[in-house]
């Protein structure tokens, strides 16, 4: 990637994808990767092939972890589900490898700081709702990961960057949410300032292993499926199709309810006397219909603020990460 790489980066951290953003000249550059990896068998040709492609690789001493992008396609070839260093937006305790993989996938797609200082803010999500926050031993991980590469780096909420993101026209005052793999986090922010903020944990993981369990697949292979084909609109002839649709909806209405209760139930809310737009992001948001399907139960809720508008991001998978690169340019 061409550019000056010298400058602040946003990091999205996210249970599905990691993905930076930075600016160069008038545009925004993005890279992603899959947060996730696969073990094969150790095999120094398997080894030297792999360094030969320059796919992303460990080697241990009795196997090969393959983690990015290229783990998908290992895995759909050996009929494996892919694993996960996080879950439910959290470094996944359960995994062993978990701490060891997200080191590698990090410091593979951010690489060492161009100068020392340069400033790298990270999403983080919020604490789920109704619940208690569990994020310390997570946030001090990533932020010591960053910091080993010669960074400077700062949390910021997820839902929070999708405000900055998408919301300037609006002095980013409105509701951000984002629908990723791990959590949907949502974020009501005043003139820049959160004002509510929470996480829900059904989201896109849920919907991949409940239609996976359902149609007898592997919930990686759902995964692409869902975001390759999956839309609201017409009748569904596909099982696969049809049983997205369920689950969907399902969280759908856990966002929305969540919305109505945390909200409602705030004691902090400024009267804000006028509308609010809301904007959707993440992978979750993307399939056709998305976004009339979620206005359509809003709409049949108790929603204590008036809406404005709903839209789906501009571009929904690097929202978050681009939200976090405004948050460290406005840092300078």
């Amino acid at each position: 990637m061409s550019g000056n790489h010298q400058g602040p980066v946003g990091l999205d951290v996210g249970t599905s994808r990691v993905v930076t953003a930075r600016r160069e000249e008038d545009r925004y550059v993005y890279r992603a990767e899959l947060n996730s990896f696969v073990a094969l068998p150790a095999s120094k040709l398997t080894a030297s092939v792999l360094q030969r492609e320059k796919v992303p690789h460990s080697v241990e001493s009795d196997q090969i972890i393959v983690h990015g992008n290229e783990s998908e396609k290992f895995a759909d070839l050996l009929e494996i589900e892919t694993r996960r260093p996080m879950r439910a937006g959290v470094i996944n305790p359960s995994e062993a490898e978990s701490l060891a993989m997200m080191r590698q996938i990090v410091t593979g797609i951010l690489g060492p700081a161009a100068s020392p200082g340069q400033k790298v803010t990270f999403s983080i999500p919020a604490p789920p709702a109704g619940a208690q926050d569990n994020l310390t031993y997570h946030e001090a991980s990533l932020r010591q990961i960053v910091s080993e590469l010669g960074y400077q780096p700062q949390s910021i909420n997820e839902g929070l960057a999708v405000v900055y993101s998408e919301m300037e026209d609006s002095n980013f005052t409105g509701i951000g949410i984002s629908l990723g793999g791990g959590l949907c986090n949502v974020c009501l922010a005043y003139l820049s300032v959160p004002v509510v903020s929470f996480s829900v944990p059904k989201a896109g993981d849920y919907i991949d292993s409940s239609a996976a369990a359902m149609t007898g697949d592997l919930a990686n292979r759902v995964r692409i499926a869902k975001e390759n084909s999956f839309h609201y609109n017409g009748v569904f002839l596909e099982k696969t199709q049809q049983v997205l649709s369920v689950y969907y909806d399902e969280v759908i209405q856990g966002v929305v309810q969540a919305l109505e209760r945390e909200v409602g139930s705030s004691r902090s809310l400024p009267r804000l006397g006028r509308p609010l737009p809301l904007v959707l992001s993440g992978g979750s948001a993307i399939p056709k219909g998305f976004r009339e399907r979620f206005e359509k139960f809003l709409s049949e809720s108790r929603f204590p603020v008036p809406v404005s508008s709903i839209r789906v991001a501009n571009e929904p998978l690097y929202a978050t990460a681009k939200g976090a690169l405004v948050a460290a340019l406005s840092d300078l």
